[in-house]
């Protein structure tokens, strides 16, 4: 028999069931539209401004004296009434913080001039950022104060080294491309990219963090580079320091181009010993390997300075490497050691840039010029319409003809050269100018002079700027005339052997009205190109002598046996 309550709650559910399906009850009528400051309070719940970090209310950036009245400054605390009855003008009339910010406070200050006397007004309100990349919140913490840096102790050293020691870092990991290479991929060394060998890239050792060496400092394609910085060393483990020896500079072998399996192997050019007292012999015939050697309290065979070539083709391929080296020893006080090291390339069938002179400038030789300064330093070319040249004058002089005909400037030697122009009316203004602006100048005039015979393309400094002046009339067809350079320079150095150093290079282009001929006329212009040298040295002060007068009397057989 069943229980009295189990017969009653199949009924129970079936009512529940019943009164969710039932339509909601009736409610009387509401107003379709919230109030409008209703909606505006909720608003500004849900998309209130975050605390403000400064007080603008409290900055004041024109408060530059101590407990004294700034002028003009309208939010100084320290400024009466009866001063800011003087102001002019507000100097800071608003003031803000963080101007990305969507929302934020602003305090305007303005001068009541209708007042008398004249009173500062101050109102804060709330300033909208209409942009709609504006910074909501700041809740990057981080980024509101600033970090210290991490010292650097004999403990972490090492990882900040490792970190922050190479030539570019990054704050992310990089992402190394496991992708194979395309195949239609053109492999080849472009400028800047590093040298890579069998293990990893050619080094190129320089100093980091202080002048110390570091190893990790790869040596970039086309990048003329020269180092020197200090290396720890003892006598005890000069044997096995591998920055000491050679093996350490040549063992690896280059990729001809970037991922490739074509090695090219570093050779030893030459090799020059340098003794505890700094003169170098260079060693005949000596093209293998001397590792360093301990003999009683000298190291011997220890690395100073090692010099690369390579040499490549037009297409980015290094095909040749060599090495120089310049050995020394070191004794058992010598507790480090000075090493330099430099790159230079060379592309194949062509020559170097030749020097002028060393240090100062040879008369006769020419003058180095270059571009630049571009990634390392100044770029030379041995092209001749890359040089500083004026125009060479032709048999025909036809200057149309002569475009091509071009002599270097030498040193010290003034020259002047010309053509003829034969113009008819049939000619254009501006194909004209720009062919004769071609005949003067040449089609790539440098951009700077080397100072002096020998200087270095990485030393910038050492290269002097060529100025351009322009003398033209008040014309809309001009064309060019005259070209002229004049190269200033001065003696540099002791008196008894000075050098010849360029101290300014300036290139003066003068253009005349080109005058329409009637129809049928030809008129004939000469057109000039010229150099000259100028010396401004300093006059030697008056009454200086260069070589002393001894006033002594010398005994009669002093110079006994010779006469």
């Amino acid at each position: 028999m069943a229980a009295p309550g189990s017969a009653a709650l199949p009924v129970l559910i079936l009512l529940f069931i019943l009164l969710l399906l039932l339509p909601p009850p009736l409610r009387a009528a509401e107003p379709s539209e919230e109030p409008a400051d209703t909606r505006g309070a909720a608003q500004a719940r849900a998309y209130s401004a975050p605390a403000p970090v400064t007080d603008v209310a409290r900055l004041c950036v024109c408060d530059l004296l101590v407990a004294q009245c700034d002028v003009n400054c309208c939010c100084d605390a320290d400024c009466s009434p009866q001063e800011f009855g003087l102001f002019t003008a507000c100097s800071v009339p608003l003031v803000r913080g963080d101007s990305h910010l969507c929302r934020q406070k602003a305090a305007v200050y303005s001068l009541d001039v209708e007042a008398n006397p004249p009173e500062r007004t101050f109102q804060l309100i709330d300033q909208v950022n209409p942009s709609i990349f504006c910074i909501h919140a700041t809740n990057y913490k981080q980024a509101l104060y600033l970090r210290s840096p991490e010292m650097p102790t004999p403990e972490n050293f090492d990882d900040l080294l490792n970190e922050f020691g190479s030539s570019a870092f990054s704050a992310e990991p990089e992402n190394v491309d496991t992708d194979p290479p395309d195949a239609n991929e053109t492999q080849r060394y472009e400028y800047g990219l590093p040298i890579q060998t069998q293990d990893a890239f050619l080094r190129l050792p320089s100093p980091v963090v202080s002048s110390w060496c570091s190893d990790a400092n790869p040596a970039g394609f086309l990048v003329n580079q020269a180092t020197k910085c200090i290396r720890s060393v003892s006598v005890e483990r000069c044997e096995s320091i591998q920055a000491l020896n050679m093996q350490f500079y040549i063992n690896s072998s280059i990729l001809a181009v970037p991922k490739s399996t074509q090695k090219v192997n570093i050779s030893v050019q030459s090799i020059a010993v340098q003794s505890l007292e700094g003169m170098r012999t260079l060693l005949k015939g000596a093209d293998g390997l001397r590792l360093p050697l301990i003999l009683d309290d000298l190291c011997l065979n220890v690395v100073l300075g090692v010099s690369y070539h390579i040499t490549y083709t037009d297409t980015g391929e290094i095909i040749e490497a060599a090495a120089a080296f310049v050995l020394g020893a070191i004794t058992k006080e010598t507790l480090s050691v000075q090493q330099s090291f430099q790159i230079s390339f060379t592309q194949v069938d062509t020559k170097p840039a030749p020097l002028s002179g060393s240090p100062g400038y040879v008369v006769g030789l020419p003058v180095r010029a270059g571009f630049g300064p571009r990634g390392s330093g100044i770029t030379q070319s041995t092209s001749r319409h890359s040089q500083l040249s004026i125009l060479q004058s032709t048999p025909s002089q036809d200057c149309l003809a002569a475009q091509a005909a071009r002599a270097p400037v030498l040193f010290g030697h003034n020259m002047i050269s010309g053509c003829k122009l034969r113009i008819t009316a049939a000619m254009k203004c501006q194909p004209l100018a720009q062919t004769l602006l071609d005949v003067l100048k040449g089609q790539s005039f440098p951009e700077y002079v080397a100072s002096f015979g020998n200087s270095q393309a990485q030393d910038v400094l050492d290269w002097v700027p060529i100025t351009h002046l322009h003398i033209s009339e008040q014309s809309s067809c001009q064309i060019p005339v005259s070209f002229g350079i004049e190269v200033k320079w001065t003696k540099y150095g002791s008196l008894v052997n000075p050098q010849a150093r360029i101290v300014n290079v300036t290139a003066t282009l003068t253009t005349t009205t080109l005058q329409q001929l009637p129809s049928g006329r030809e008129r004939t212009i000469p057109i000039t190109s010229s150099v000259v040298f100028t010396d401004i040295s300093s006059p030697a002060e008056p009454g200086y002598k260069a070589w002393p007068t001894i006033n002594i009397k010398l005994p009669y057989d002093f110079f006994y046996p010779f006469v």
